[in-house]
């Protein structure tokens, strides 16, 4: 059981993380503008991790310093500002089904920056390190057939909105595909910064292993950055309306689901299995996407977002086999690495006879 909970709390989360970009895209679709939700978002994150974090963690949170003050500010700057925000961008200018799709590079990105860290090791000469180089490198493969090859649309169901997404005239999917460009690009910002993000949280832990605590200080970090942010790129001020629609709604289900608990059990799984293993499972939040988005939100899925998909699956199970046969040989070595006694004996001759004499409490530390 305690092998399975890091992967049942992952699997988890992507069925969070699928429906957050469904609802997400619907308070879109009604108005609601992005700075105001990713603002609201961790509004409410703050006010549910914090009453836990100030109670359960009183005596083991560590003294802030200016250190470790800087290193949250980093971390509420990398996900709750630019990572968000740019994954909004790219959703709006393409689709949720394309966008949770490219979020399938994010482990490939994650062990590049693990490598420059060395938080991950490399030995070309070893055959699961081969691997976790090559489906890295499919991986990125993959992310760039869907960034330039959009490819035929594909409806996988016929749906009551088909004949709203039927009738586009050239002028608008001209627009589209510039969108798509400029989308792409916003996605593609989103997954390094969020990598960057998981990075730099593994570092903080080892400062301040406090998981809630860590977690109240982002999302309030991520509250004052987001107002700063929406007050200046927002000048309407009837976008901070708050009523009971879908953008409160996205506000609510993202922040509790998407930042509170997200963040939190990603800070665990970080600490046990390490940041790759915490990302590898994103291409499960793809699949349901996928699916919930064409029924919900009448989507089409294009041919270079299934190719590009295929290719980054199967670079990313790639990069997951290495990292599982790393986690079994740093097993095994830790095992070799304990100490056994062995007890020296010595030998002596007495009267032309051989006898043997124990050195008691005399020991050897040999590794095996």
């Amino acid at each position: 059981m305690d092998k399975l909970k890091p992967i049942i709390a992952i699997i988890s989360l992507q069925f969070g993380y699928a429906g957050m970009y469904i609802i997400t895209m619907v308070s879109f679709k009604h108005g609601m503008n992005h700075w105001i939700l990713a603002t609201y978002r961790h509004v409410v994150a703050t006010i549910v991790i914090a009453p836990f974090a100030l109670i359960l963690e009183r005596k083991i949170r560590p003294k802030m310093t200016w250190p470790l003050f800087l290193r949250i500010l980093a971390l509420g700057f990398l996900e709750p500002l630019l990572d968000q925000n740019l994954y909004y961008i790219g959703m709006k200018a393409t689709s949720a089904t394309y966008s949770s799709a490219f979020v399938n590079a994010l482990p490939a990105i994650t062990f590049i920056m693990a490598v420059i860290f060395r938080i991950e090791t490399v030995n070309l000469k070893k055959t699961r390190s081969l691997a976790k180089v090559i489906g890295t490198a499919i991986t990125v493969g993959g992310a760039m057939v869907m960034t330039l090859y959009k490819g035929p649309a594909i409806e996988l169901f016929k749906t009551a909105h088909s004949s709203l997404h039927g009738g586009s005239s050239g002028t608008s999917s001209e627009t589209t595909d510039q969108n798509w460009v400029t989308g792409t690009l916003a996605v593609m910002g989103s997954i390094t910064t969020w990598a960057g993000f998981f990075i730099l949280q593994s570092f903080t832990l080892k400062k301040y292993p406090a998981e809630l605590s860590l977690v109240m200080w982002i999302c309030a970090m991520g509250t004052v950055l987001n107002t700063i942010a929406s007050l200046i790129m927002v000048r309407d001020v009837s976008a901070w309306k708050v009523g009971m629609d879908s953008g409160t709604l996205a506000a609510v289900y993202s922040g509790v689901v998407c930042s509170g608990m997200a963040y939190y059990i990603q800070s665990i799984v970080i600490r046990e299995r390490g940041p790759v293993f915490t990302t590898s499972f994103s291409p499960m939040c793809m699949i349901i996407t996928a699916f919930l988005g064409v029924l919900v939100l009448a989507e089409k899925i294009h041919l270079g977002s299934i190719i590009g998909a295929i290719f980054i699956v199967f670079g990313l199970y790639s990069v997951v086999w290495g990292k599982a046969k790393d986690e079994v040989i740093s097993v095994e070595e830790k095992i070799g690495m304990q100490e056994l006694p062995i007890t020296n004996t010595s030998t002596k001759v007495e009267g032309g006879g051989i006898t043997s004499e124990v050195n008691e409490g005399v020991t050897n530390n040999t590794q095996v």
